[in-house]
């Protein structure tokens, strides 16, 4: 099983990204059933609540909020983002990379690539 082509690092978006060297970034896997796919609606309604909050963060600018205020939220937003990431990953390493370990072979280590570099990203931000 592979990881959806929606992660942002991969996407058309996330070009221009400092990865964007990296070889592993340049892997699109095929569309399929994901470890997320089972709690995909769950996972829908947390991401529209971050949507909300940046939304906010917008209209706060605009309403020429107090700059501690609207970096409070922006550290609320950050945290939401955060913590889905978590979730994703560890559904990623339940689901696609145990099942190639099951599998075997090279995908293994690819698997296992992805997932290292996955979380590297993570810890730079």
């Amino acid at each position: 099983m592979t990881e959806s082509t929606a992660d942002p690092a991969r996407s058309p978006a996330g070009e221009g990204s400092a990865d964007a060297g990296d070889p592993a970034d340049k892997i699109v896997p095929p569309p399929g059933p994901h470890g997320y796919s089972h709690d995909k609606e769950s996972h829908l309604k947390r991401l529209r609540r971050i949507e909300g909050q940046i939304r906010g963060l917008q209209r706060m600018v605009e309403g020429d909020v107090y700059c501690i205020d609207i970096l409070t939220q922006v550290s609320a937003s950050t945290k939401g983002l955060q913590s889905f990431a978590l979730q994703l990953l560890e559904e990623h390493l339940r689901h696609c990379v145990a099942a190639a370990a099951v599998g075997g072979g090279p995908e293994v280590d690819e698997k296992v690539a992805e997932a290292t570099a996955a979380i590297g990203r993570l810890l730079r931000t």
